[in-house]
């Protein structure tokens, strides 16, 4: 199994030591060793919304308030990599591809499921220096706290979807890392300590609204490159293991078509540990910034004010905390909460943009075996716009998870 759903499995903390640890079909090939591994996983939800209000980028959006049933893949999509490893000129080179098929159906005749392509990368270094990544993967910022959050093996938010995809936690305690190109270097271990440097795409910002109420393009052009960065240290004394870590993102703004900005960047960085010991896990993580919105990266942080003709950034903040107990069946219980804070910006007059989703979670994750999973989910999310007005929904969740 490659490194990337290693992690997602391990950082998670829901599935079985084994499972986390597991390999997938490992074949030898002349100087290369393939790794094939993946997973599949689909659900059955049910989402109760009560959603009069217009909360515009919220994660509960005006609803009719009827329940809906779906099939879906969940947080984590279905996953089939290839990856490979050699050790050449002193340097262990390795590559990653891999395909997200989806499982859900919205059409006719089921023959609209999406699929993503996530990674395609390649990593060379060493031991001694540490090593470099080319190529399309997980983003550096608030990667570890899409990774620990324990929705990332179930559905968490029911009421909005990306790609084929639900939303787990993004939105209501992180802003989502996503999947990006980039050009990053990693230190090597020492005991303990690791750090992360990378450049990736610069994506435009895009803007929840404007005074006049008519939406404009917002692209920005020329885009800048974004900067990011991590450190992290892993710990394991007195029968109590975990991981802290701190993690930061900027971005030049640039121009706006017509308007002009009030500060030149996006910014924001974050803080998260997680501890465990004796069957019980504890995860805490916080982050704040500036023009760089509340659920998807860069999407609502900035405010076009049509009179002025100035771009205003919004700030955000949130975080999340999460308990999980493994009971003697193995099975893991746990309970969580995050929100998601997206303060008005400077001569907003707007009151139906959003300002904060929150949500609450209850999970139960039995190993089955070491490879799959049974997952029930409760969560309830509620989104707030500007005038203090709410719309929120109740979702539940049953599936099952398979690593392979």
């Amino acid at each position: 199994m490659n490194k990337n759903i290693k992690l997602a499995v391990a950082g998670a903390v829901l599935a079985l030591s084994a499972t986390a640890a597991n390999a997938g079909i490992v074949i030898p090939a002349g100087d290369w060793t393939v790794d094939i591994g993946g997973n599949v996983n689909m659900f059955a939800t049910w989402t109760k919304p009560t959603a009069p209000n217009v909360v515009t980028g919220g994660i509960v959006g005006q609803s009719s308030g009827n329940t809906s049933q779906n099939m879906t893949t969940g947080l984590l999509p279905n996953y089939l990599s290839v990856s490979g490893s050699t050790r050449q000129n002193d340097l262990d080179v390795a590559f990653t591809i891999s395909i997200q098929p989806g499982a859900s159906n919205t059409a006719a005749f089921g023959n609209d499921s999406k699929q993503d392509n996530r990674q395609s990368f390649i990593t060379f270094g060493d031991k001694s220096w540490g090593s470099i990544k080319v190529g399309k993967d997980l983003g550096v910022f608030a990667s570890d706290a899409i990774l620990s959050d324990m929705t990332l093996l179930g559905v968490g938010s029911g009421a909005a979807g990306v790609g084929n995809t639900t939303l787990g936690r993004i939105g209501t305690g992180y802003i989502y890392a996503d999947w990006k190109p980039q050009i990053a270097y990693t230190t090597p271990n020492f005991s303990g300590f690791q750090a992360t440097a990378a450049i990736s795409q610069g994506w435009n910002d895009q803007s929840l609204g404007v005074t006049s109420g008519t939406v404009l393009s917002s692209q920005r052009t020329g885009a800048s490159p974004t900067y990011e960065g991590k450190a992290s240290y892993s710990f394991n004394q007195s029968g109590i293991d975990g991981k802290v870590w701190v993690s930061g993102i900027v971005k030049n703004l640039g121009a706006i078509v017509n308007y002009t900005t009030d500060d030149n960047r996006a910014y924001a960085g974050d803080i998260g540990i997680n501890a465990n010991v004796a069957g019980f896990g504890l995860t805490g993580y916080y982050y704040g910034g500036s023009g760089i919105g509340t659920t998807g990266q860069f999407i609502g942080g900035i405010y076009e004010n049509a009179t002025s003709k100035v771009a205003y950034n919004r700030d955000s903040n949130g975080g999340y905390v999460q308990a999980t107990y493994v009971l003697p069946t193995k099975t893991k219980i746990g309970l969580a909460w995050g929100e998601s804070i997206l303060d008005k910006a400077d001569t907003e007059l707007s009151t139906t943009n959003l300002y904060k989703n929150e949500m609450w979670t209850a999970g139960i994750y039995h190993p089955l075996t070491k490879h799959l999973n049974l997952v029930a989910e409760y969560d309830y999310v509620r989104s707030e716009n500007t005038n203090s007005q709410e719309n929120h929904a109740s979702t539940g969740s049953l599936g099952a998870i398979l690593f392979f």
